[in-house]
């Protein structure tokens, strides 16, 4: 399959769906899912939360040109933002020039945790804990035998004294369980649930939170790209100048906590998508990735960009990621998935990948926009249609009212109002 898609921005939608059908060969079913037509009943949604009073949607793009690890893929993203989906695109093709992107991940290790209260003596309490690892380790993996036939299960235990806290001393003891192809919440929660009284037993003391943590900093993802300068030419600047306005753009946000809140959330502007598309927990991502972002006592950048001795630009992105193929929303919700049927992903480590991928063209993507032209150029232009619609244009007439209104230089819905005016038969 190539995630090459000629012209797939000057189809409408229908054709689209029919084309990204074609390329990744997936079934009617699923092409049906995608196209959102009351996929998600009232009878499903009602029982995925609760007070269900209806459903509510979010339009679902395709980024195309994605090679990630020598293999194409076509993403699916779904996203209110304008320029998204259209810049990840971009640099993907971008990427392209250099082989794509590069990805490794980590085992899908999840921890939980179990806070320990009421010790005299919290360090003998640690002790305590860990002489009886093999036998913590036994009594978790034995509350699911499924995962362990599967090859995961807990690997490790690990104690954390806290001496000093508002409420005195505490002991927290992190298992740290493979879970597969899971997300892993339900799973490591069971555990630790499970060993509440195994462990009050064995230290003395009452166990409190019994929960997972989303700095799931044992389930990392790190990608790579590297571009060559003339890769990077535009019309009126040189690829190293723009290579250059990249590095120079990302020293901000690794040196000042302000612009690396906004440079993160450009990276999550691409993570996100992916993960709401294939119905996993954006909450958990988000979570762990500022968490890790702020690992070292100062909140700092998740990516990083230099240039290379031939003068190539590389960037690098490492951060937690949590996802599922299987469970949860990723198997009730129709249309996600129908999302990993088009993904063509065959684990959550593979889906990890994608996502990150997406999630550094996406820094790519407004890093160079931001130290070139201007981030509001290009968003702008593509803004206008929302503006368009916002004014009452219909139809051709979006298009005709949007791109007139980026041509001016004025996207308001004023300007919109006054050209859907003389677009009226006199």
């Amino acid at each position: 399959m190539s995630s090459r898609i000629k012209d797939l921005r000057a189809l409408e939608p229908d054709a689209r769906l029919k084309a990204v059908t074609r390329a990744t060969g997936i079934d009617a079913s699923s092409a049906f899912a995608l196209s959102g037509e009351t996929v998600l009943g009232l009878d499903i949604a009602n029982g995925m939360i609760e007070n269900v009073i209806g459903t509510f949607e979010l339009p679902l793009g395709v980024a195309t040109n994605f090679t990630v690890n020598g293999r194409d893929y076509l993403v699916p993203m779904a996203v209110e933002e304008p320029s998204v989906v259209a810049a990840a695109s971009y640099m993907a093709r971008i990427a392209r020039a250099g082989g794509g992107f590069c990805v490794t991940s980590t085992e899908p290790i999840m921890r939980a945790q179990i806070q320990i209260l009421g010790l005299s003596d919290p360090h003998a309490a640690r002790a305590r804990l860990l002489a009886e690892r093999d036998a913590i380790m036994d009594k978790a993996n034995a509350k699911d035998a499924v995962l362990v036939d599967l090859g995961g299960g807990c690997r490790d235990v690990e104690v954390h004294v806290f001496p000093e806290t508002p409420i005195g001393a505490m002991v927290v003891m992190h298992l740290l369980v493979d879970v597969r192809d899971a997300m892993g919440a339900n799973t490591v929660n069971t555990m630790a649930e499970a060993l509440a009284p195994f462990v009050e037993e064995i230290t003395g003391g009452t166990v409190r939170l019994r929960i997972l943590s989303n700095l799931a900093d044992r389930r990392l993802v790190t990608a790579s790209v590297r571009v060559p300068a003339a890769a990077l030419d535009t019309d009126v600047l040189d690829g190293t100048d723009v290579a250059q306005g990249i590095v120079e753009a990302c020293a901000l946000a690794l040196v000042d906590p302000y612009r690396a809140a906004t440079h993160n959330k450009g990276i999550m502007n691409g993570i996100d998508p992916v993960v709401v598309a294939t119905g996993n927990d954006w909450r958990a991502i988000e979570a762990g990735a500022h968490a890790f972002a702020a690992r070292s006592g100062r909140y700092t950048s998740l990516t990083t960009w230099e240039i290379a001795n031939d003068g190539a630009l590389v960037g690098t992105l490492e951060m937690p990621m949590a996802l599922a193929i299987v469970g949860g929303a990723t198997r009730t919700h129709p249309a996600a998935r129908a999302a990993l049927d088009l993904l063509a992903v065959s684990s959550a480590q593979e889906l990890a990948e994608v996502v990150a991928a997406v999630g550094l063209a996406q820094n790519m993507a407004a890093l160079r926009a931001l130290a070139n032209e201007g981030i509001q150029q290009g968003h702008m232009k593509l803004h206008a249609r929302n503006i368009a619609i916002t004014a009452g244009a219909t139809g051709t007439d979006i298009d005709r009212v949007a791109n007139a209104l980026a041509a001016d230089g004025d996207v308001s819905v004023t300007k919109a109002k006054m050209l859907l005016e003389r677009l009226k038969p006199s």
